[in-house]
């Protein structure tokens, strides 16, 4: 799994438990996008239904993906590439 949110991608970002279930922040369409980009998340199999059941973790792991891209990307190249900003 490529990410540049974590560089410790094989334990669950949430629980510490073994990573075996990636969690792409941007979803759909995007989730290619995301994929290329590393925006993907850590999680077990668990964690990754826990944020798709949570609104608010979901919301959020679309905010914390926005701002890993954006350490090197601006925020309009975000907004010209996933059509929406989290911020």
């Amino acid at each position: 799994m490529n990410s540049i949110i974590t560089e410790y991608t094989e334990f669950c970002l949430i629980c510490g438990t073994p990573s075996t279930d990636p969690h792409h922040c941007l979803s759909g369409s995007d989730r290619i996008h995301a994929d290329e980009d590393g925006l993907v998340i850590p999680v077990c199999r668990a964690c990754h239904r826990f944020i798709h059941d949570n609104p608010k973790a979901l919301t959020m792991s679309k905010i914390i993906g926005q701002l890993a891209y954006e350490r090197e990307h601006t925020r309009e190249e975000f907004r010209a590439r996933y059509r929406h900003s989290y911020l």
